[in-house]
């Protein structure tokens, strides 16, 4: 005979309370003093206990659940949605993005749902679905500047938070990086290497972030004394990065230094170089971005810029928590700094 699952009233007998003081507790009621939350938890341990997901969403209105989105923009044909799907899951941006995203949830017994919205009908999804109250908010990164899913987001009046600042402005909080200070600690670190005859490789520049790296390069090498800098735009993957730097090493033979956006980027250019036998660093420099994975297994191993993406994301999911349990209502923003980590190829 199979024994039945602890109780409430077990767990109440357990610690000595009532069971309704026990259902304060599991639902997250906040006015039950700490020492009693404290023999309430000890007794859920001691007896076993698992709260009713689908009851307790009842009481607190929640599931426990929030949309993880990765969003573009544009109606787009199936085979161009599965290659986005494909870009995202190849790509060690999302993954650090996912990594801070449950790193924060789990302990809290909160779970994400990936969502792609790359197309209208994809967007419309999303909304039916948080509307629906399948999921208490949306974290929602954004691969394109004239991404409208923000704002549909904001004009719905959906609890979201988005990564990096939106292009349009829209009453949604974000987390973001000063994109500009880093583009000019990569131009300022290759100056001081001696480098003269610089030129980057930006990321696509219908993203704000590409936009602000670029500029603040840019900026630094113009307060130099360095007024043109040649550009090759690239789309943050390892091929689009051989394609810029072969176009750039084609029409500017005489490099003696070069940003990248991002470290996949950053790979191709030191890939291209090393077929046309150049050495990094000694004949070029070659800074990255984003201090991902790929910067120590790039050979030689890159200095970059670091993004703190696992923090950003962190923090993302920290400020929609927030809003969702009512205790922030009106957006924020929290922009971190980078950093530059020297390695082997600056």
């Amino acid at each position: 005979m199979s024994r039945q699952a602890p109780t409430l009233e077990d767990v109440a007998r357990e610690a000595g309370v009532s069971r309704a003081t026990v259902s304060r507790v599991v639902n997250g009621v906040r006015n039950v003093d700490p020492a009693i939350q404290e023999v309430v938890h000890l007794a859920i341990e001691r007896t076993g206990y698992a709260p009713n997901r689908a009851a307790r969403s009842l009481v607190t209105r929640r599931t426990e659940t929030v949309a993880l989105v990765v969003s573009g923009a544009g109606d787009t044909s199936a085979e161009t949605q599965n290659a986005f799907a494909a870009r995202v899951f190849t790509d060690p941006f999302f993954g650090r993005v996912v990594g801070g995203v449950v790193g924060f949830l789990r302990p809290r017994s909160m779970h994400p749902v990936l969502m792609f919205a790359e197309s209208a009908e994809a967007r419309a999804e999303v909304l039916t679905y948080l509307r629906q109250g399948r999921a208490d908010g949306a974290l929602v990164v954004s691969t394109h500047a004239d991404d409208p899913l923000p704002a549909l987001l904001a004009g719905a009046v959906l609890p979201a938070v988005l990564f990096a600042r939106p292009s349009r402005p829209v009453p949604l909080s974000y987390v973001d990086l000063a994109h500009r200070d880093g583009g000019r600690l990569a131009a300022a670190h290759l100056l001081a290497r001696g480098c003269r005859r610089l030129a980057t490789v930006s990321g696509p520049l219908a993203v704000s972030a590409s936009q602000e790296r670029l500029a603040g390069f840019r900026d630094m090498m113009a307060r130099r004394g360095h007024p043109y800098i040649p550009v090759a735009e690239g789309g943050f993957t390892l091929d689009s990065g051989i394609a810029a730097m072969s176009t750039l090493l084609a029409e500017h033979p005489d490099l003696d230094g070069v940003f990248a956006a991002n470290d996949l980027m950053a790979q191709g250019v030191c890939q291209v170089l090393r077929e046309h036998g150049r050495r990094v660093p000694e004949d070029v420099a070659v800074v990255g971005f984003d201090d991902s994975s790929v910067a120590v297994t790039c050979r030689p191993q890159l200095t970059t810029v670091r993004q703190p993406v696992e923090e950003m994301a962190a923090e993302m999911a920290r400020l929609l928590d927030e809003h969702i349990r009512g205790v922030r209502g009106e957006p924020t923003s929290i922009v971190f700094d980078p950093e530059l980590v020297v390695r082997e190829s600056a």
